[in-house]
């Protein structure tokens, strides 16, 4: 039997990124897919800010902008309102697109408008260039967690295989065949309605214009922002078979009830459903078992919020249990994994929970909509909102009265004499970063002489920090003191050495 460091199941963005991570941490990784190629379903139109950071930390930065500045060129010449309204809104609650950049705390910190479909073909080609071996069509089909490792099995067209890991990591979506072997408690919300996405022709598509989400008195729908696209809330209950297939009359059925007018669908194109299914896991650990993104968590797809919260997850959990893997860590850091990333899914649930309430098309949602919609005019409330949906208020509790540590840091420039550098450049090694400020160049003393996962890097001015490789800070200096440095290194980085590899 072959032996790896860690099997990452499912090669969506959420597991290629943490094949990424672990690799540039130190671990050798396998990632087995069950689709024989990427889904080219209705998925995703843009990324949220944090999850955008999370890639050019690892150096997608420029290929990033240049998808995106496609993908807006394209928009713009096929008349989607999307390209005008970006330069003012940063995003919507329940169709309320009234988040405001001037109102927000780091506006350029922002989503970028690239679909799922690209953003998994430039994880995909980073992937390539580490030499991650990607294996597609195969289906897990059995594993058995051992003291010291993971004996798992799957099939694929070349008939049965099997591989011992150290760890298994599931990223295997919503549905997660992984969580469910392990036995992980999935608890929630059942669904109460159902959402649709379709590529649509019409006979009078300017029935449902002006483009934007509309609510009526049968629900909501939304045509016209991106071309041909359409988007629609049914609070007739969820529906009976969501694995069947989305027909040509249930769209034109759905369509007419919700929108209230008279039009046809006379072509459908790819169409899919959703629900507002809400479950989180207990713990995202069951001994050597992980899960990461939609494996972990589900919720109604607003915003985009999901794709954002499962690549946060894979720069969370990655160079952790790299670090594990390659024995340099007690097994006991993976239990931060559950500790900071869990609490932020809960917001999640909670904020896609309370705007499906609002959009619900009865007087009293409506009523509570029109307060909302009120309320986002303060620019406190607008802020408040904007954080909460886009992840910028995302604070891990490192036990720490400072409101900078366990916050995940922007890039910013690094200057040092005539040398200007990038926060993410120097991050992109995947090891940790102490930026000394101190004038006595004590913390880059002590730090290099500690470990050899952090880069030391001495800047002109301004407080020292230690920042983990998911740009968290660990760690923020008084002046020229040290208290609480070497606590945060062991907590860390470098506490007594620990069992690894297989």
């Amino acid at each position: 039997m072959s032996v790896i460091d860690v099997v990452v199941v499912g090669a969506g963005p959420v597991g290629l990124l943490t094949a990424i991570e672990l690799t540039l941490g130190g671990a050798r990784v396998l990632v087995l897919e069950r689709l024989a190629a990427p889904s080219m379903g209705i998925k995703a139109m843009s990324v949220g800010p944090l999850g955008v950071e999370a890639l050019q930390r690892r150096g997608m930065a420029t290929v990033l902008s240049s998808e995106e500045a496609r993908n807006l060129i394209n928009l713009k010449q096929a008349g989607s309102s999307i390209a005008g309204r970006s330069s003012k809104v940063s995003g919507h609650f329940a169709g309320l697109f009234l988040i405001r950049k001037d109102a927000q705390t780091d506006a350029e910190r922002r989503m970028r408008f690239v679909d799922q479909q690209g953003l998994e073909a430039v994880l995909a080609d980073r992937a390539h260039v580490l030499g991650i071996e990607v294996r597609r069509g195969c289906d897990v089909t059995d594993f058995v967690q051992q003291e010291h490792g993971i004996d798992l099995r799957w099939t694929s067209a070349a008939g049965e295989d099997q591989v011992r890991c150290a760890y298994l990591v599931g990223c295997d979506g919503g549905r997660s065949a992984i969580r469910k072997m392990a036995g992980f408690n999935f608890p929630g919300t059942p669904p109460t309605l159902t959402m649709y996405q379709a590529i649509v022709e019409l006979d009078h598509p300017e029935h449902l214009l002006p483009a934007g989400w509309h609510r009526t008195a049968g629900g909501v729908f939304s045509y016209g922002a991106f071309p041909g696209r359409l988007f629609m809330l049914d609070f007739s209950g969820p529906p009976e078979n969501r694995q069947a297939p989305v027909t040509h009359d249930e769209i034109e059925t759905v369509l007419r009830r919700t929108s209230l007018q008279d039009v046809r669908v006379t072509s459908l194109g790819p169409a899919n459903r959703w629900t507002d299914n809400t479950r989180l896991v207990d713990t995202y650990r069951h001994g050597r078992v992980l899960l990461a993104g939609d494996a972990a968590h589900v919720h109604a797809p607003f915003g985009g919020q999901g794709l954002s919260l499962g690549l946060v997850d894979a720069a969370n959990l990655g160079w952790k249990l790299a670090a594990v893997v390659r024995g340099e860590m007690p097994e006991n850091l993976l239990d931060s994994y559950t500790t900071e990333r869990r609490p932020v899914a809960e917001a999640v649930l909670a904020n896609t929970r309370a705007q499906v309430a609002i959009m619900r098309p009865d007087p009293q949602s409506g009523a509570m909509r029109d307060i909302m919609a009120n309320l986002m005019q303060f620019d406190d409330v607008n802020r408040f909102i904007g954080e909460i949906t886009s992840g910028l208020s995302v604070r891990y509790d490192l036990g720490s009265e400072q409101d900078e540590v366990g916050r995940l840091l922007g890039d910013t420039a690094i200057s040092h004499g005539e040398v200007v550098a990038s926060l993410y450049e120097i991050l992109q090694d995947g090891r940790g970063v102490l930026l000394d400020g101190s004038a006595k160049r004590g913390a880059s003393a002590f730090v290099a002489c500690t470990t050899q996962r952090v880069s030391c890097v001495t800047v002109d001015r301004g407080r020292s920090m230690l920042i983990r490789p998911d740009a968290c800070v660990a760690w923020v200096g008084q002046g020229d003191s040290l208290d609480g440095l070497e606590e945060a290194l062991r907590r860390w980085f470098t506490p007594p050495r620990a069992p690894g590899r297989l």
